[in-house]
């Protein structure tokens, strides 16, 4: 029996996920780091959790994960517009922002980038789910 599971995970589900239908709905994640599972194995970051928890319960999404490691909220700005053009997503999942703190950008500068990604992502047709970022402490107000 554990074989034939094994064969079932390792052959059908691949299968499956290829021939998902066209209309098939997409959540697109754009964050750095933390959303792209830097140092995790593939199976362990969020939007890879995300995508396998859908598939299960069989809700209709699938995950485009457009993280890059070490983003900030200027980059993000940058390529949000191919990137919604590649992906055509109805849900946006945004979480930039960490970097900005952590490298000392203003408030106001990070504040000013994400507003564009979110009309962007607006304007596209996307609904637009913002992941609040929190400093440690240390770093001052």
């Amino acid at each position: 029996m554990v074989v034939s599971l094994f064969a079932f995970y390792v052959l059908a589900v691949p299968a499956a996920l290829a021939a998902q239908p066209a209309w098939s709905r997409t959540i697109l994640v754009f964050g750095d780091s933390l959303s792209a599972g830097y140092g995790l194995p593939r199976e362990k970051a969020w939007a890879h959790l995300l995508a396998e928890r859908l598939q299960q319960q069989r809700i209709d999404y699938t995950v485009a994960n457009a993280s890059i490691s070490g983003e900030t909220s200027v980059g993000g700005a940058r390529r949000i517009a191919a990137t919604l053009a590649k992906h055509q997503p109805e849900v946006v999942v945004l979480a930039l922002g960490a970097n900005d703190g952590l490298r000392g950008h203003s408030i106001e500068a990070t504040r000013s980038n994400l507003e564009l990604i979110i009309n962007q992502s607006l304007k596209s047709g996307a609904q637009v789910v913002l992941v609040g970022m929190q400093l440690p402490p240390n770093y001052g107000g």
